[in-house]
């Protein structure tokens, strides 16, 4: 399995060790040597970094208890008071309309294309019952080797459904979570204090999931992936509750409690790091991404139309030569009437245009870069409608092109990705002849190991691996 396409900042002061190029390595199947020193270099430069940070965790690991339950009360209370402001007509704490959403879930793809990966490096520890917890987590983001409960999956569904299977540009920034937990994946073995602090961190229920699901819904998105959080980090018998209790039992012995702890909270901390929920979601300005979608385009497009239309004195291929003058060809439609601003899209000719089945760019435009031009035109308009179902229809999306992105398992449900009939043939057999061969338990598990990682536990191979693996867990 290659790693995932990287797109790369256009900044010139980027550090030597990139996010991205630690992520790209790090996903790849079989990580190089030298890769796997440079992560183990870039893990200590970011704990040095998040040093610096407050830490609200507690000095003693005898006060966790206290600790998770005042969070989880004040994240209660805090979503209590949202939902009171918002039947009070409080608009909108985070999502301004349905773009706003899409840009968000892009702007954390990386994070959650890793979803659990921290405790890949678990795996070996499954005859130490003390690691039953944190393993038995890993295995739940995995779906218990279910396509539709694969958390990956569900993740690149809600991407593919919504036209957004091609990532937009992103920024280095972007990756570090990623990094961060690709990393404690292959370096478990040396940072294991760290991954149980990280984990206890990470796994605690936060505000923003909350408001997300919430807002999501409103805006006639389908917040299934993030609702499932909600329930499983719960406190009380959920990943929060095993991720607290594993701090107490896996203690390395001859390791100082004090010091033992101290490297707990330098993993915790590292969850503090990179591009936060709540500051991607504060990236959005529509003015400047409609800008954006269209000077990519115009990439491509500035030579392909004819010179029947002008604007403004320039015709549309002049307009489009120069990625500085989109944001003046826009105000050029607009002033002609093609645009029509803070009114219904439909009255609007160029949105016809991108929208209507035979018209000139029909289907020149991915689906969120349709939404992004469909609430930049709307504008006003839309402000109030998009509570109502039904109301404003999401735009359209090309369900046949999703599918084809996200793929099938072979009991029919969807996933990313998967290969043809004849490539899926060959690695079942190769992963049945790989079961066959184990001499032993052991020599097993770590063959089914080697195929639930970050890039393969989502592939009908690895829903395959994780399922033998819970099963011969149990019975250890």
């Amino acid at each position: 399995m290659s790693a995932l396409p990287i797109y790369r900042s256009q900044s010139t002061t980027a550090p030597a060790l990139l996010a991205q190029d630690i992520y790209g390595s790090l996903y790849e199947v079989t990580p190089r040597a030298e890769m796997l020193e440079a992560a183990r270099a870039y893990l200590e430069e970011c704990m040095e970094q998040a040093q610096a940070f407050d830490c609200d965790l507690p000095a003693e690991p005898a006060a966790l208890e206290a600790w998770m339950k005042r969070r989880h009360d004040q994240v209660g209370r805090q979503y209590l008071d949202y939902l009171k402001q918002r039947k009070l007509g409080a608009p909108r704490r985070y999502f301004s309309n349905r773009a706003h959403v899409l840009y968000f879930l892009q702007g954390v793809a990386p994070t959650k294309f890793v979803d659990g990966a921290w405790l890949y490096g678990l795996l070996p520890q499954w005859q130490d019952d003390r690691f039953r917890a944190l393993i038995r987590i890993y295995l739940e983001e995995l779906g218990e080797g279910r396509a539709a409960d694969n958390h990956v999956s569900m993740y690149r569904r809600l991407l593919a459904v919504n036209g957004c299977e091609h990532l937009m540009p992103l920024s280095d920034g972007h990756y570090v979570q990623g990094a961060i937990q690709l990393c404690l994946a292959r370096l478990a073995a040396q940072f294991m204090p760290e991954v149980v602090g990280f984990n206890l961190g990470y796994e605690q229920l936060p505000l923003h999931l909350l408001i997300t699901t919430y807002e999501m819904k409103e805006l006639g998105l389908d917040p299934y992936y993030f609702q499932v959080h909600v329930t499983v980090d719960n406190a009380g018998t959920g990943h929060a509750r095993k991720a607290l209790e594993s701090v107490n039992v896996l203690r390395p012995a001859g390791m100082d409690t004090r010091h033992y702890f101290e490297r707990v909270r330098r993993g915790y901390r590292l969850n503090d790091l990179g591009q936060s929920t709540l500051s991607v979601i504060k990236s959005f300005d529509i003015d400047k991404e409609v800008v954006r979608v269209l000077a990519d385009k115009a990439e491509h497009g500035q030579h392909m139309h004819s010179d029947y239309c002008r604007f403004g004195g320039k015709t549309v291929n002049e307009w489009l030569s120069n990625p500085e003058s989109i944001a003046g060809f826009l105000e050029a439609l607009e002033r002609q009437g093609w645009i029509k601003r803070n009114q219904d899209p439909k009255q609007s000719r160029f949105w016809r245009l991108l929208e209507d089945e035979g018209s000139d760019m029909f289907g020149v435009f991915s689906g969120y870069e349709r939404q992004v031009i469909h609430d930049w035109i709307a504008g006003d308009w839309q402000e109030g409608r998009e509570n109502r179902r039904p109301g404003v229809e999401p735009v359209r999306i090309d369900k046949k092109l999703a599918q084809r992105w996200i793929g099938r398992d072979s009991d029919g449900s969807s996933i990313q990705a998967a290969p043809s009939d004849d490539d899926f043939g060959v690695e079942m057999r190769d992963f049945e002849t790989a079961v066959m061969r184990a001499r032993s338990r052991p020599e097993l598990m770590e063959r089914l190991s080697a195929m639930m990682g970050p890039s393969s536990h989502h592939t009908p191979v690895g829903f395959a691996a994780t399922r033998m693996y819970g099963r011969l867990l149990d019975m250890a």
